[in-house]
């Protein structure tokens, strides 16, 4: 396992632009706004409109009530004409050590199934041996640092060949995507829906019928990776970190993938689990 590093800084504007952007993205009125952040139409209406500057308290207040991500948070302080607030330390850091050995026991507890941390841009910083397994096949320059999760997902030289419900999959990590854009700006992330969402089709692609997928897994879509002749099926489980106080940390996603049937586990604790 490998830990790598972490993204740059994001770019701001005026104070007011910001908020009233972040307001209107979570569909709260000026009036709603003010209530849950105890502040009232009016201030919040001159904030918006540059015509008073909000204090550093109500710039974090209004950030929790819209919540607005780490990062962008720092960007508000900025706009506002305070010092950031949230450091961004690289992985690497020694002040780190803690945090990175507690990924790695995680990573390494969930042998002999794959799992992998991600940062906002879908970049992979570590992965367990499960997942190596996974990604014989795939094309060199698509594991060159820094690997991509979405490129070596959906690539036509990556697992796309591979997955067996590839359209089904493919529609859900374009949403997944579309969702984060949602939350955050983030030009890196914009790039790369736009890219992996012009990616062909691998030619050859014989995509499950969904309601024989939903007859077999009613409780959620699960990922099928064809593999030496048999079919790998696995959930995918997201786990973030709780009230992040480094903009690093605050993007960082663990995705675990349980084995959905009986054929993927036997499989896995016989080829992985073997070499533990």
């Amino acid at each position: 396992m490998t830990i790598m590093a972490g993204m740059g800084p994001g770019t701001g504007t005026g104070i007011g632009t910001l908020l009233r952007g972040w307001r209107e993205r979570r569909r709260l009125s000026q009036l709603q706004l003010a209530l849950l952040a105890d502040s009232s139409a009016r201030h919040i209406s001159f904030v918006e409109n540059s015509r008073s500057r909000p204090s550093q308290d109500l710039v974090l207040r209004l950030a929790e009530h819209l919540d607005v991500p780490v990062r962008e948070r720092n960007a508000l302080l900025l706009a506002a004409g305070y010092a950031p607030l949230y450091p961004e330390k690289r992985l690497d850091d020694p002040s780190m050590a803690a945090l990175r050995s507690g990924m790695e026991r995680l990573l390494a507890a969930h042998d002999p199934y794959p799992a992998l941390v991600v940062d906002g841009s879908f970049q992979v910083l570590a992965a367990n041996r499960a997942l190596g397994l996974l990604l014989a096949g795939v094309a060199p320059h698509l594991l060159e640092p820094p690997l991509n999760a979405m490129r070596i997902t959906l690539h036509p030289e990556g697992l796309a060949p591979r997955i067996v419900n590839l359209r089904q999959w493919r529609r859900h990590l374009l949403e997944r995507m579309e969702r984060q854009l949602g939350l955050v700006r983030s030009t890196p992330l914009r790039a790369l829906l736009e890219e992996v969402r012009a990616y062909p089709e691998p030619p050859g692609v014989a995509e499950e019928a969904e309601e024989d997928l939903t007859e077999l897994f009613p409780f959620a879509l699960p990922l099928r990776i064809a593999y030496e002749g048999r079919v790998l099926s696995f959930l995918s489980t997201i786990a973030t970190f709780n009230t992040p106080m480094d903009v690093t940390v605050s993007e960082l996603a663990l995705e675990a993938f349980l084995p959905a049937d009986t054929e993927t586990v036997v499989f896995l604790q016989a080829a992985v689990g073997a070499e533990r």
